[in-house]
């Protein structure tokens, strides 16, 4: 079973930064695509970035230029790095991977960006 365990979300003032975490544990094949996704209150879930087992990355318009995703393969971690935070960027954000089809979620962490 393949789960997926989020942190480092919290309060930040807009302009700041923060790093979410994502542990993996359990069995994923060697194809995949690994992501951030995030729901604020009343709107969709919409994706942030993924990464791919090749190491493509992709990016909403929307975080362009200011966040990261990354992998640290050797720990099983994936990382989203937010800088030059805005108060649209409060949401709720899920660590997902897409496994040869199988798909598995995080159960969230809280970004708050206000002053």
């Amino acid at each position: 079973q393949v789960q997926l365990v989020e942190s480092g979300g919290g309060l930040v003032q807009p302009g700041g930064s923060l790093r979410l975490s994502c542990v993996v544990s359990g069995r994923i094949f060697s194809s995949y695509v690994m992501g951030w996704y995030r729901q604020a209150p009343g709107k969709q879930r919409e994706l942030v970035a993924t990464v791919t087992s090749g190491g493509m990355s992709n990016y909403a318009d929307s975080v362009k230029g200011r966040f990261t995703i990354s992998r640290d393969y050797a720990k099983n971690m994936m990382y989203l790095q937010m800088d030059s935070l805005k108060p649209e960027d409060t949401a709720i954000y899920y660590c997902h991977i897409n496994s040869a089809g199988l798909l598995y979620w995080g159960q969230g962490t809280q970004v708050t960006v206000s002053s």
